[in-house]
């Protein structure tokens, strides 16, 4: 006996049905448009921005493009947070086993994350250590990667990644520690600004500590080094 053809679908299939649809259109797709937006336009208030805000540290943040911030600092924090940004393609295997291997033998807790990596979790994710937080900043790491290149990384970088209370990008980072644009950071400047990155909140570029102070100096050196080796070629070129 033939089926009838206006007999429904069980539900179970139904359901499966949405979810994978569901999951193609805010699980792959999206990712993807919101990503190549991002590409263009400013990434608008993060999730570390708002809950920043709700503990009452407030919110100041300018925006400016890449080519109105001082090369200078695009050299420290390539020095200070990922001296190999120019070469790898998102991951630097090699540093997150070093990291590993000291945090395994440390309380002082190391980071291993390239600036991709760290721009992924600061735009698109929030902050967390678990495993699940973790894949997606290593799928939103070879999105920005492949979509936006090093210089839109290094750009988008600059202007969102936390640099003291309420404090985010480049921009209000140097009017709030020395009074000047981004685009007129001395060397000294620009290296305190990149030696406070691993605890903003903690750490102060105005008024630095002795460890921040021998920290910013060992920075203004390996910046010089990035500078004469082109190692920020990719995005002062």
């Amino acid at each position: 006996m033939p089926q009838d053809p206006t007999r429904r679908r069980p539900l179970w299939r139904r359901v499966g049905r949405v979810l994978v649809v569901l999951f193609l259109v805010f699980g792959l797709i999206g990712p993807i448009l919101v990503t190549a937006a991002y590409r263009v336009i400013p990434p608008p208030i993060t999730y570390l921005m708002v809950e920043r805000a709700i503990e009452g540290r407030g919110f100041e943040r300018h925006w400016r493009p890449l080519d109105e911030i001082s090369p200078t600092l695009v050299r420290a924090v390539i020095a200070a947070e990922d001296a190999k940004f120019c070469s790898h393609r998102g991951f630097d295997f090699a540093a997150m086993e070093k990291a590993m291997a000291h945090n395994e033998r440390s309380k002082r807790v190391r980071g291993g994350s390239t600036i991709s990596q760290q721009t992924a979790k600061n735009i698109f994710l929030w902050p967390d250590r678990s495993y699940a937080r973790k894949g997606l900043e290593a799928y939103f790491t070879v999105l920005i990667e492949a979509l936006w290149g090093k210089r839109r990384i290094m750009e988008v970088y600059l202007n969102s990644v936390e640099w003291g209370p309420g404090v985010y990008g480049a921009e209000a980072a140097s009017l709030k520690n020395f009074g000047v644009g981004a685009d007129r950071l001395t060397n000294a400047q620009a290296a305190r600004l990149a030696a406070i990155l691993p605890s903003p909140l903690k750490w102060r570029a105005a008024k630095p500590g002795p460890y921040v102070k021998r920290r910013s100096g060992r920075i203004g050196k390996a910046a010089g080094t990035v500078r004469r080796e082109g190692m920020a070629s990719c995005v002062l070129g």
